[in-house]
């Protein structure tokens, strides 16, 4: 048995439901199911004598905005983490999107020291990894490939998978400008498809919602680590109009679809779960 301490800026507990904390809220599951003690804390709550009285546990460090440059600093002196990155906190702006071939000028770049002393960092999607190493140039990044979902979403998706669909398109209608609806309107208008704006609502709700037309266009503005929504659509049999910034569709797997993927995804737990075990004990 391990001690795993898991370190992130928001966990669901605190009404967060991003993607990242959903992943990392089954990531705690997952390592509580395989035997171990995992416990979590909030960044802004680390302190050096909260570190010094773990040294042996083993971190695993998801959003890491509200930690203190003096506790990353006791980070890489005296502790064993890992980095499960859902964005790019290696740049100041956190998106490479606007730079060429995605590398930011290397004035951009922080928190590089902190990457490289982690006993591994752990990316979405092969298109995550790439942009991770174009930028840090750094030897220890590992492509987890895909997400996590719990048992209990991947039963309610499989549960919506044969759904009779209408013709037309869901576009998500939503308040993130990164995220606007407007490329994918556009396209419905060019290319004279039907489609139904939706808006924000309970993550269910709008699974079901999802499950009920053909398909789904999203064109992101920013890198898309992975886009779980991307994923879902697919798990559901929907077709999935997107970019090149979406991670997902770097993933030889996203060529699934319907019970194939759901499967895929419910493995990955257990792949997740095994591959952190065995970095930490390298």
């Amino acid at each position: 048995m391990k001690n795993f301490i898991i370190i992130d800026d928001f966990f669901l507990e605190n009404g967060v439901l991003g993607g990242g904390e959903l992943n990392n809220g089954e990531v705690y599951e997952v390592l509580k199911s395989r035997g171990h003690k995992v416990s979590k804390i909030n960044s802004h709550l680390v302190t050096l004598t909260h570190l010094s009285k773990n040294l042996r546990a083993n971190f695993i460090v998801g959003n890491f905005v509200n930690l203190s440059e003096a506790c990353k600093d006791e980070l890489k002196k005296k502790h064993k983490y890992i980095i499960y990155e859902h964005d790019h906190k290696y740049l100041k702006s956190r998106d490479p999107s606007s730079y060429e071939n995605y590398i930011a000028p290397k004035e951009e770049i922080v928190n590089r020291d902190f990457y490289e002393s982690a006993i591994a960092v752990l990316c979405q999607s092969e298109l995550h990894k790439s942009v991770v190493f174009k930028n840090l140039k750094i030897n220890n990044i590992h492509n987890v490939s895909g997400n996590l979902w719990s048992d209990e979403i991947l039963d309610y998706i499989e549960s919506l998978k044969d759904t009779q669909k209408a013709q037309k398109y869901t576009v998500m209608n939503s308040l993130n400008p990164v995220k606007s609806p407007k490329f994918a309107i556009r396209y419905c208008n060019i290319k004279d498809l039907d489609y139904e704006l939706v808006p924000m609502m309970k993550y269910k709700s709008f699974l079901k919602k999802l499950s009920e037309n053909e398909g789904f266009i999203f064109f992101p503005n920013v890198l898309e680590t992975l886009n779980r929504v991307c994923v879902e659509a697919r798990m559901m049999n929907c077709k999935v109009i997107t970019n090149k910034k979406v991670g997902a569709t770097s993933e030889p797997w996203f060529k699934l679809k319907g019970k194939d993927l759901i499967d895929f995804m419910r493995k990955k737990k257990q792949e997740v779960g095994e591959l952190i075990e065995g970095i930490f004990e390298k």
